[in-house]
């Protein structure tokens, strides 16, 4: 996952701290005006390094997030925002740096009291920027907190998203077909865990993701930041597995489960296959597949169906060279 490596984002008073302390070692090693010196440049370096650091160690939204995680972090933690503090933080590194520039020149042509004066005096521009970016590091360290918590989806593989009503036999259907390694982790917009799970076909991964919470009521039921999450899953989703239970023992009318798949298909650009799950209390629905998770039947059909849906194909090795 793309935020998944962020570093720990200091605070002003860690950077300060850490700057000026390491600067009073150095400068405990060195006498006279070459210690002030050595003083100034341990500071400026260690600051500005950090301050770029910090802005380096983010991805560039406009080309290396996905649309489907840009959206994700943009309802979580408002990606403009992020983006401003970013540039805030990259000018307080060349500020400072341009600070250490400015007065190890003035420092070279002076005596050690002066020398101490000037340092001192940078010591206090530099304080005073960083304080500058305080709220912003604050900021920056709050989103990489909360993007953390984003599922690990690779945009680059196909995705299938499993919908429908609370009861249908989701969570039941993708630990059913996924391997062990399914994740089940925690998801800001829901108050249960998203579930991604992962089967193979013909050579393709495909990533499976139940998602409740979101696809699982109808649309005005959603708050602003889940319907944004639903969109950005919809960038994401290759196609749609929808299941319904005809019987109704998930404890809504089939007609209600079939609006919620309309409402469903409406938003997602992408085949949404209706699926008739407990297929052994009831058929009684037009559908693409029956299948019944606990009785074991037809499972492997509907991951066939949803195989075709998506209809990836690989970029295999070319073994025109083999027949040369």
């Amino acid at each position: 996952m793309i935020f998944e490596d962020l570093p720990t984002t200091p605070t002003a008073e860690e950077l300060v701290d850490k700057a000026f302390s390491r600067a009073a070692r150095t400068g405990r090693a060195k006498s006279g005006r070459e210690g002030q010196e050595s003083m100034l440049r341990t500071a400026g370096n260690i600051l500005s390094d950090n301050l770029e650091n910090v802005v380096t160690a983010w991805p560039d939204f406009a080309y290396e997030v996905s649309p489907f995680y840009y959206e994700l972090a943009d309802a979580l933690v408002d990606v403009d925002a992020v983006r401003q503090s970013l540039n805030e933080v990259h000018w307080a590194a060349d500020q400072i740096a341009s600070i250490r520039d400015e007065y190890t020149s003035k420092l070279r042509k002076t005596d050690e009291e002066t020398a101490r004066k000037h340092r001192k005096q940078a010591f206090a521009r530099f304080a005073d920027i960083v304080e500058e970016v305080d709220a912003d590091l604050d900021r920056l360290g709050t989103a990489r907190d909360e993007l953390k918590l984003l599922p690990d989806v690779d945009p680059e593989e196909p995705v299938i998203a499993v919908a429908g009503y609370p009861n249908v036999g989701k969570s039941a259907f993708v630990n059913a077909v996924t391997r062990a390694s399914n994740e089940t982790a925690s998801y800001p917009f829901t108050t249960t865990g998203i579930q991604v799970g992962h089967f193979d076909r013909d050579h393709v991964r495909y990533q499976l993701i139940d998602t409740p919470g979101l696809l699982d009521r109808p649309a005005d039921e959603r708050n602003e930041v889940e319907q944004q999450a639903v969109s950005a899953l919809a960038h994401a989703a290759d196609a749609v597995l929808f299941l319904v239970d005809a019987s109704g023992n998930c404890g809504y009318p089939l007609d209600v489960q079939l609006d919620l798949r309309d409402a469903v298909a409406a938003t997602f650009d992408v085949p949404v296959l209706t699926i008739c799950n407990k297929s052994d209390l009831s058929t009684d629905v037009e559908a693409e597949a029956y299948m019944s998770v606990t009785a074991d039947e037809n499972v492997d059909d509907v991951l066939e169906r949803a195989a075709v849906a998506v209809g990836y194909e690989p970029d295999l090795p070319s073994r025109e060279g083999d027949r040369a």
